[in-house]
């Protein structure tokens, strides 16, 4: 489902993609409406400036409208469930295999959302992501870490992601 807008896309797994879809629709309709009584219900006792339901309620809308709004971006401009191919080229929905700083470490290269259970995820937009994005199996590099390190990367392996 790629868009034409110039917001990066997350690549997504239909299940994911399908499990986002419900959580979006559920806030949108009635997590709204449950967070609507529980403002107005929290209104009727009285003196808002001392009124912690009242307050807890609002904070709890604020954190809704914001998970709405990032859920809707993640799913307009998702991949859904395109797998790469398997030509050992580092992309988005691949699970990397890699010694970085000398340890051996197997990660899915995508969305946190994608929910792979113990699997260390990675975002294309995070450092080691965008250093390794691209590179193919035998290519060794280095990035420069968010903590100001340059970390040496060797790809050992890249297959497509199969939930």
């Amino acid at each position: 489902m790629p868009t034409t807008n110039s917001a990066p896309s997350a690549w997504l797994t239909q299940e994911a993609f399908d499990r986002l879809q419900a959580e979006l629709t559920h806030l949108s309709g009635a997590g709204r409406a449950d967070i609507v009584s529980k403002i107005e219900q929290a209104r009727q006792e009285g003196d808002l400036k001392e009124n912690g339901g009242y307050h807890a309620a609002k904070d709890e809308q604020g954190k809704i409208e914001a998970r709405i709004r990032q859920l809707s971006e993640m799913l307009r401009n998702a991949r859904v469930g395109e797998a790469p191919a398997d030509d050992g080229v580092v992309e988005q929905g691949m699970l990397v295999v890699a010694t970085i700083a000398g340890d051996k470490t197997t990660f899915l290269l995508g969305s946190r959302e994608v929910g792979a259970g113990d699997l260390e995820v990675f975002s294309d937009r995070s450092a080691l992501g965008a250093a390794i994005i691209g590179h193919k199996v035998g290519d060794k590099l280095s990035y420069l870490a968010p903590n100001g390190r340059d970390i040496a990367v060797e790809i050992i392996s890249a297959k497509p992601y199969e939930s």
